[in-house]
């Protein structure tokens, strides 16, 4: 028996508005084809960035490292100082007696301007405390070695010398002037500490 009549047209029907049958490796299983890569990839790429995540975990817990402050070299500053006092004008200070949990990390006397002495210390506690000296004009010199901060009506008589505080900047400061020159200890330790500095304190 012979079946005529049956053209397809280019819409993927035939002639009598029958849709057309997919054959095998059309269209159709392409796009499943497709998708299932797709969702292998997908699948793969979660898998690295799992693996990488891990690595990253381990790698962290078994690299030494430091989230605190960096351990600063304790320094030596009996040669600044003693060039210090051989060369300013006035009497250079230095603390005596302060226990060894405190370390001198940074100093400097700078001749050329206003024969500016600085020595800064780190506390036990973590803290920092600086002396500094010059015979720059006061108020300029004060802002500078509190970094902002302002006289308060406090004073306080500490060794032979009378301190003034000065709070509201990144340091607090005890401020004391006379023979020729004005010091400053000033840093974010707590004026407790602040006060033993300044106690220990002597130019000799």
């Amino acid at each position: 028996m012979r079946v005529t009549g049956l053209t397809l047209s280019p819409g993927g029907q035939n002639e009598q508005g029958a849709p057309r049958m997919s054959r095998p490796g059309t269209c159709d299983d392409r796009d499943v084809a497709g998708s299932k890569v797709k969702q292998k990839s997908v699948r793969n790429m979660v898998l690295s960035l799992a693996v990488t995540v891990l690595a990253a975990g381990v790698v962290y817990l078994f690299v030494p490292h430091d989230d605190g402050t960096p351990d600063l070299p304790r320094v030596d500053y009996r040669v600044e100082l003693l060039t210090a006092r051989r060369a300013a004008s006035y009497p250079v200070v230095a603390p005596q007696g302060l226990p060894d949990t405190w370390k001198p990390t940074s100093v400097r006397f700078q001749g050329d301007k206003f024969d500016a002495w600085h020595l800064g210390y780190h506390t036990p506690d973590g803290g920092y405390v600086q002396v500094q000296q010059s015979m720059e004009k006061p108020d300029d010199f004060i802002e500078q070695a509190s970094q902002g901060g302002h006289k308060t009506d406090v004073t306080e008589r500490i060794g032979d010398r009378t301190w003034t505080r000065y709070t509201g900047g990144r340091y607090d400061a005890l401020v004391s002037r006379g023979d020729g020159a004005t010091t400053v200890v000033a840093g974010t330790g707590s004026f407790g500490q602040l006060t033993q500095m300044a106690k220990a304190l002597r130019a000799e």
